[in-house]
């Protein structure tokens, strides 16, 4: 279920949102919905490393690493320092 927000914001502000909303055929209020989102996901620190963890282990995958070269290579790595 949605909930609203009040936001005071300046006229001219206000005018130049919903002219942009209008031409790119989206509501005022979708438009705030995904800059909030898009804020929200930029410091949802949680979230981003979910997504590394998910982008990492496709990666693997798609080159056919299992366990047994992902521990190799962590060896051979720490073993450079």
């Amino acid at each position: 279920m949605s909930t609203q927000i009040l936001v005071r914001i300046e006229p001219d502000l206000k005018n130049k949102v919903n002219r942009f909303a209008k031409a790119e055929g989206k509501t005022t209020s979708e438009v705030v919905r995904e800059l909030l989102e898009d804020y929200v996901r930029s410091r949802d620190i949680g979230a981003y490393i979910d997504d590394l963890w998910d982008r990492t282990g496709k990666k693997l995958k798609s080159k056919r690493m299992g366990p047994d070269e992902i521990q190799r290579i962590i060896k051979e790595v720490r073993g450079r320092k």
